[in-house]
């Protein structure tokens, strides 16, 4: 359920960011923690999880990983079916994707989650420095930022297919139908993007 926007949601996210850099030090990999998504654009109304990423030169095996991450209370998913979007792979798109520019493995990823059905509920993705949706989802962010108008044309879509999916017992549907927003802007924020 998309509530309004909650300046309380970058304090929790800055806490557990910190809990993670400390919780991935060891494994000398991080190279940048950063609060993604809605949670993270004041105004924007959003569901009350907030999304997290960490940018890695490369992921770690499985198991260190999910042992680095088990203290600050992130734990591994693999979503609501094998082919959950985002779980273990982005879906390919953006500029660099069309001129078959990206390998295939760099769109690999991980994903975790900390007291999903909780107050203190959070996503983290781990994704490869060499990943577009890395910058994908830090231009966006930004560019919602800078541009209320697009803000809040995206919190009336979301508000739309967030009614049109309230129903369903699969999460992904709604996952998968807000990418027809960012099939819209995707030229938008990454011209913007790469000029800032």
């Amino acid at each position: 359920m998309l509530q309004p926007y909650d300046p309380a949601w970058p304090r929790r996210a800055a806490q557990l960011l910190t809990a993670v850099e400390q919780a991935m030090r060891p494994l000398g990999v991080g190279e940048s923690f950063e609060h993604i998504g809605s949670t993270s654009v004041p105004g924007l109304m959003a569901k009350a999880c907030i999304d997290l990423q960490v940018v890695v030169s490369e992921l770690p095996e499985p198991e260190l990983l999910n042992q680095a991450l088990a203290p600050a209370g992130f734990i591994p998913t693999t979503g609501s079916r094998p082919d959950s979007p985002g779980v273990h792979r982005d879906i390919p798109r953006g500029s660099e994707h069309e001129r078959g520019q990206v390998p295939e493995e760099v769109w690999r990823k991980r994903l975790f989650v900390h007291d999903i059905d909780g107050p203190e509920a959070a996503i983290l993705h781990v994704r490869l420095s060499a990943s577009p949706w890395g910058r994908y989802a830090v231009w966006f962010r930004d560019w919602l930022r800078a541009h209320p108008e697009a803000r809040d044309r995206y919190a009336s879509f979301k508000a739309g297919v967030a009614a049109e999916h309230a129903g369903d017992a699969d999460y992904d549907d709604y996952t998968r139908a807000k990418t027809a927003f960012f099939d819209e802007v995707q030229r938008q924020f990454e011209a913007w993007g790469r000029s800032h």
